[in-house]
């Protein structure tokens, strides 16, 4: 007997990383992007909320959007945030942001926390649930920084910084590499046969 067919996923992302690290699993995905004031009308993070229930809440919320217009099927919204620290480090806004988010890396482990929500909508609830990654970023050279700054390769990356990006002295030291990128394939695959 073969596999069981790839289920269609509804992928609530913009982000070209995700769309490409799903079809590279063998996924048959439709981009349906949440809309932008989905984001912006979730409530910031509180004092006491972890960074995984903070992440767990936004990838919700995409979800959500998605399906409050007009979508029905399996919806995949993710959400990924850095911290250093305790300091929470999502996309940077400028190139001065950047270079204070990877000046905050440079030489130091930090930590890449993944919330998923995958949504058989509307027939079942929402499964929910975070991957982590743990990495360390090499001692950055201003000289490197101005380089890396003005790549402009910093741009949609939480913490600036993006495990592809080659040049980076990025090491993962624990989790997945997949999960750094934003899209945790292993976990996903998971929460797929939940569904089965």
């Amino acid at each position: 007997m073969g596999s069981p067919p790839r289920p269609r996923i509804i992928l609530a992302s913009r982000s070209p990383r995700r769309r490409q690290l799903a079809t590279e699993a063998g996924w048959q995905i439709e981009i349906v992007p949440p809309p932008d004031e989905a984001e912006a009308a979730a409530p910031s993070r509180s004092p006491d909320e972890s960074l995984e229930a903070y992440v767990l809440r936004l990838a919700r919320a995409k979800a959500e959007a998605v399906a409050e217009s007009g979508n029905r099927g399996l919806i995949l919204a993710c959400d990924t945030l850095s911290e250093v620290d305790g300091r929470e480090l999502g996309q940077a806004a400028s190139p001065a942001e950047a270079r204070r988010m990877l000046t905050s890396l440079s030489g130091r482990k930090h930590r890449v926390v993944t919330g998923v929500c995958l949504w058989q909508y509307p027939e079942h609830a929402p499964l929910c649930a975070t991957d982590e990654s743990e990495l360390e970023m090499g001692p950055l050279e201003e000289s490197f920084l101005d380089w890396y700054i003005e790549s402009g390769l910093w741009r949609g990356k939480a913490g600036a910084c993006g495990f592809q990006d080659e040049r980076l002295p990025l090491r993962l030291i624990a989790g997945s590499p997949s999960n750094v990128v934003g899209l945790p394939i292993e976990l996903i695959e998971s929460l797929l046969n939940e569904l089965r």
